[in-house]
């Protein structure tokens, strides 16, 4: 029995019933007949509820009596309340559900008195916000009908003055074509200009050029005539034209990325819908482009060296003659070959993946420009190169430009899209990367921009090795010297 009593004290039954009294009392003029009544109803079932708990008391209690104990209390108390007709059924559930159920309705009764208090506090928040939205937008009524009567104005003058007469109208038009035709020419003339200044460039340069050669071979002349050679620092061909080849050369870089790059681009869409595995096939093409032009103009270069030394002489070193002999005769390199060593490579790199039934040969014709292109380059005193490029590397905004799909916050590399041109270690065109948070943080050791390659091959493409390569240049003898 105190187990009972303690629960029905701890469920505090009548403080609920008097709260749910207090809460109807308050909203008795405001709810519905329904919900007054079954307001009532959930009363009395609450009432009947805790009655039933303390009928079970009553019970217990007189069980823990002697025989007769409790008999009077009974017979003066219980019997005449039970004589006035009033019966009470015992709940269908145990004292604990009840008890359980008493708590949750209080609860949930609870959570509905907040729920109310903080819908009544939104929907003020809402209507002064409407009332704020109706003022600003009588204001902007008010503009826009100030607005039109502007606009009215301005169209009755606009009319007054299209009053013009139809010759006057005619002399404008002529004039203006007269303006077309002598900005035309204007046009042409600066064209004109332009490549009259270029060819006077060209041609100084040339006269520069012969000027040191007749001095070369006045010299020559000299030594020969003279019994003890006189040696002098003679610039040649390479120096004299290192600066424009350069300018020409980092332009023409510029423009694979702004051409052939999407040219290529284009092409491996037809077969590859991932865009970021096409760009990631572009960087690469470039990468192994420039590593392979770069061991096929060392190569090229050793053999020059190798035939010039049985028949050099000059002011000019040995060094100097071979590349400027390269330079004389670039159109000898094989630029076929260094494009079958590209696509080789490529197909055996574990980070690029393509249809098996295509061909890295699509994109030959950025390879091959671009061997071309880094072989062109390593003729300059300095050499050009691209930078080191290491996927998830922190960004550096002096080497790169981000792309237009990149997180603009994001600290770390994803993956590049077109490499940066570099001089002596100094970035003088910008490449392009791609920014993501979620890019994986690597930390390369290796020095090298050849993305690291695997030596077994892919097993979802036949490899196609040209067993018979030839060298470049293949016929280089002393004749062609």
């Amino acid at each position: 029995m105190a187990d009972t009593l303690r629960r029905l004290t701890n469920t505090s039954s009548f403080s609920v019933l008097q709260d749910k009294l207090e809460t109807w009392y308050r909203d008795y003029h405001v709810i519905s007949c329904d919900q007054n009544l079954n307001r009532c109803c959930e009363l009395i079932e609450l009432t009947a509820k805790i009655q039933g708990q303390l009928f079970a008391i009553l019970n217990l209690t007189a069980a823990e009596g002697s025989h007769y104990a409790g008999v009077d209390t009974l017979k003066t108390r219980l019997l005449p309340w039970l004589g006035t007709c009033f019966s009470i059924s015992r709940p269908s559930v145990t004292d604990d559900t009840s008890l359980q159920l008493i708590q949750d309705l209080a609860e949930k009764e609870r959570k509905i008195r907040e729920l109310s208090v903080s819908h009544q506090s939104d929907t003020e928040k809402m209507e002064t916000r409407l009332s704020s939205a109706r003022l600003q937008l009588e204001s902007v009524r008010g503009e826009l009908v100030d607005a039109q009567t502007a606009l009215d104005e301005t169209r009755n003058k606009s009319a007054t003055t299209l009053l013009a007469t139809e010759e006057e109208i005619l002399q404008l038009r002529a004039d203006l074509q007269s303006a077309h035709e002598q900005v035309g020419i204007y046009k042409r003339k600066l064209d004109a200009l332009d490549d009259y200044e270029r060819q006077i460039r060209l041609l100084k340069e040339e006269v520069f050029y012969l000027n040191s050669e007749k001095a070369m071979l006045q010299e020559r002349l000299v030594r020969s005539r003279s019994p003890s050679p006189v040696r002098s620092q003679s610039p040649t061909r390479a120096q004299l034209t290192n600066s424009s080849r350069r300018a020409r050369l980092v332009s023409r870089f510029s423009d694979l990325y702004a051409v052939e790059r999407l040219e290529a681009q284009s092409i491996l869409r037809r077969y590859i819908p991932d865009l970021e595995m096409v760009q990631k096939i572009v960087f690469i093409a470039v990468v192994e482009s420039f590593q392979t032009a770069k061991l096929a103009y060392r190569q090229f270069k050793l053999r020059v060296r190798k035939t010039l030394s049985m028949s050099h002489f000059g002011p000019e070193s040995l060094e100097d003659a071979a590349v400027d002999y390269i330079i004389r005769n670039l159109d000898l390199y094989d630029v076929q070959t260094s494009v079958n060593d590209v696509i080789n490579a490529m197909n055996v790199n574990p980070r690029i993946s393509f249809p098996p039934e295509v061909d890295f040969g699509l994109i030959s014709t950025l390879i091959g420009e671009t061997c071309r292109v880094a072989f062109a380059m390593q003729t300059l005193d300095p050499p050009l190169d691209l930078a080191f490029a290491s996927d998830g590397e922190l960004y550096n905004d002096t080497k790169y430009r981000r792309s237009y799909d990149s997180e603009f916050t994001a600290p770390l590399v994803l993956y590049h899209v077109w490499p940066a041109l570099t001089e002596r270690g100094s970035v003088i065109v910008m490449g392009e990367a791609v920014t993501r948070r979620d890019a994986p943080w690597r930390r390369s050791r290796s020095r090298s921009v050849s993305p690291v390659r695997s030596r077994s091959l892919s097993p979802t493409r036949s490899l196609r090795f040209n067993s018979n390569r030839s060298l470049s240049p293949e016929r280089l003898t002393a004749s062609h010297l």
